[in-house]
């Protein structure tokens, strides 16, 4: 691993925890995507769905920025290809991967990120199970669709 790519994780992760922070601290609530874009969707437009849709609107934007802004650190590889691949997966597959990860998120009362950056920085047991569970089905997945389907590197 080179320097750049070090830097730039460490960075990325010191502005989620930041975030993470600045929202519980200004607003009392944790960043959980899942149940923020569910409240964004289905929630009576007030205050709270305002600040969902805002809070979204941030996350597809601030990438698109970075690489307009500073396109030497929004890609770390330098091009598409290298940063993204090629999909694994037709699109069909991985519309049905994107369902199964929501019905997981409903199941599992939260996602990584309310309960693995949020949750784990509380010390919350439900989180931290959660978080084990979501880490072991995805190596899980990983092991399944490498080794006994024979998909990806």
């Amino acid at each position: 691993m080179d320097t750049a790519s070090l830097l730039n994780g460490v960075a990325g992760g010191v502005l989620i925890g930041a975030s993470a922070v600045f929202l519980m601290g200004m607003m009392g609530r944790i960043a959980g995507i899942s149940g923020i874009v569910s409240g964004m969707l289905y929630e009576p437009v007030n205050s709270e769905r305002i600040w969902k849709g805002a809070f979204v609107l941030g996350l597809v934007l601030g990438p698109f920025m970075l690489t307009q802004l500073a396109p030497q650190w929004g890609n770390v590889a330098g091009v598409a290809e290298g940063a993204i691949g090629a999909p694994m997966a037709s699109v069909p597959v991985m519309v049905v991967a994107g369902l199964l990860v929501g019905l997981g998120t409903g199941l599992g009362a939260g996602c990584t990120s309310g309960h693995g950056v949020c949750g784990m920085a509380r010390l919350s047991t439900r989180s931290i199970m959660a978080t084990l569970v979501f880490l072991a089905c995805g190596m899980a997945t990983v092991f399944v669709v490498r080794h006994l389907l024979g998909g990806g590197a």
